[in-house]
């Protein structure tokens, strides 16, 4: 434009002439006849001088009956184009209408159209990436959920539900694991010589496991008292207790017998206990243990859970196979050892038990008590322990267990939301294609026709607009 006019080829005040051009224009296009081509350059594309040069053209064969002896034109429509052209080419206000169209579009119209196509590429690439690591991060949630669930040894379907199944076959897993510790005599055996020749030891070493090992998982009770509960009373939620009233006495003392004086009522009140001498015959009161009976030994609350059942037995049992593990342990390696000449000295008095064991023999017997610890406190079995001591305990696993479902069908919804989004930039980028590209054709034209209208006014001499991309 600033070549044009700086060559006089232009008027610097063109737009003021094309408001009035553009204004005939809109008046034009209401009554137009019926034709193919009229109809596509009339629709869309910003109609120029070049298409008001083709409407006339084809105006001469649609108006032919209205030309008169003179060559002119009766029809209106002819009459209103023929004038717009005759507007336009006063001080060349088309080749500056084209000019501003062609730098208009390279400056703006082009880049504007590519920065929306570009952007709508890199939306579709974005989201498809989000989609991917939603799909991923939910995949990978439920399978947290179903490992989870392996672990308590469930399939998931109904947590709570298989959760207290599991709860039920529980005594029968620790009946196998006592009846199995009843395997470890020869364990046992080897720790209680080894400990008695070194220490000169007179207590009894690992007395629960011994007691298991014997009796097998029988009753706290039993391994409390030394003898089997006639009755067993398993525990169940206790009540609260009733408060005390106005001339209730109540008995703390567990020794085996207390005298007591009861006297008759006086004059003055209620019963009275008098500890001191009196002529009164003393009546002797037997108060008996927590949990004994007077004709049944009755095995109640705590004391009626085997002894893998109790928290209290079964982490002295535990610990005791702990203790049995680090000796098994550590006499491996000291009988592995080669050449330690104190230790071989020492045990030449040692009696045959512990003389008999090779290293492999200790390894074995290592294996199996490894084992034992292993079934006792594996994350499974901790989790049933804990569904026993707490009953909301159930619960709170059910709702752990239930929010990791949760964010993985919320991270699902979002992959979809995402993969709508994505088809929602593809239809964008579809309908942007097509204006970019006929954007690029329109611009193309225009440079072929202002570089050939440029040319006839230099001699035809060859006319190249430079920069002219889209």
């Amino acid at each position: 434009m600033d070549w044009l006019v700086d060559r006089r080829h232009c008027n610097l005040k063109w737009q003021n002439s094309v408001k009035v051009i553009r204004g005939k224009i809109n008046s034009a296009i209401q009554d137009m006849p019926e034709n193919e081509e009229i109809k596509r350059l009339l629709s869309g594309s910003y109609i120029h001088y070049f298409h008001c040069l083709r409407i006339v053209e084809l105006l001469k064969g649609t108006e032919a009956s209205s030309k008169n002896i003179f060559g002119r034109y009766s029809s209106q429509r002819m009459k209103d184009w023929q004038e717009i052209v005759s507007l336009y080419e006063e001080d060349n206000v088309y080749l500056a209408e084209v000019s501003s169209l062609l730098c208009r579009n390279v400056s703006y119209e082009g880049p504007a159209l590519r920065k929306q196509l570009i952007k709508a590429q890199q939306l579709q690439q974005e989201l498809s990436r989000r989609e991917t690591e939603s799909h991923r991060s939910a995949s990978e949630l439920r399978e947290r959920y179903y490992a989870s669930c392996r672990q308590y040894g469930i399939t998931g379907e109904n947590v709570a539900q298989e959760l207290q199944g599991l709860v039920k076959d529980l005594p029968g897993v620790l009946d196998e694991i006592c009846r199995d510790a009843a395997k470890l005599e020869e364990q046992i055996q080897l720790y209680a010589a080894f400990t008695h020749f070194l220490c000169d030891w007179s207590e009894p070493v690992l007395p629960l496991l011994t007691f298991a090992q014997r009796k097998g998982n029988v009753t706290f009770y039993e391994w409390k008292h030394g003898e089997a509960p006639t009755s067993v009373e398993r525990p169940t939620v206790e009540k609260q207790a009733e408060p005390l009233t106005e001339g209730t006495v109540s008995f703390y003392c567990l020794s085996s017998k207390l005298s007591l004086m009861l006297l008759p009522q006086d004059s003055g009140g209620g019963d009275v206990i008098d500890w001191g001498d009196t002529d009164a015959v003393p009546v002797e009161i037997e108060v008996v243990d927590v949990g004994a009976d007077c004709e049944y030994r009755v095995a109640r609350g705590d004391d009626a859970l085997s002894l893998l059942g109790n928290s209290e037995s079964r982490s002295q049992f535990i610990d005791e196979l702990l203790e049995l593990e680090a000796f098994l342990t550590h006499r491996a390696k000291e009988s592995g050892e080669q050449g330690d000449v104190v230790s071989m000295s020492m045990f030449q008095l040692a009696p045959s038990v512990i003389q008999a064991q090779s290293v492999q023999h200790v390894h074995v017997m290592l294996s199996h008590v490894q084992d034992l610890l292993s079934r006792l406190t594996n994350l499974r079995m901790q989790h049933l322990f804990m569904i026993l001591a707490s009953p909301g305990y159930v619960e709170r696993v059910s709702d752990m267990l239930r929010q990791k479902m949760k964010q993985a069908d919320m991270l699902l919804l979002k992959a979809s939301s995402m993969a709508q989004r994505r088809q929602e930039a593809l239809e964008e980028q579809s309908r942007l294609e097509p204006r970019v590209d006929l954007l690029a054709g329109c611009t193309r034209e225009l440079q072929k026709l202002i570089e050939a209208d440029i040319s006839q006014r230099y001699h035809n001499r060859p006319v190249n607009l430079m920069g002219v991309n889209v």
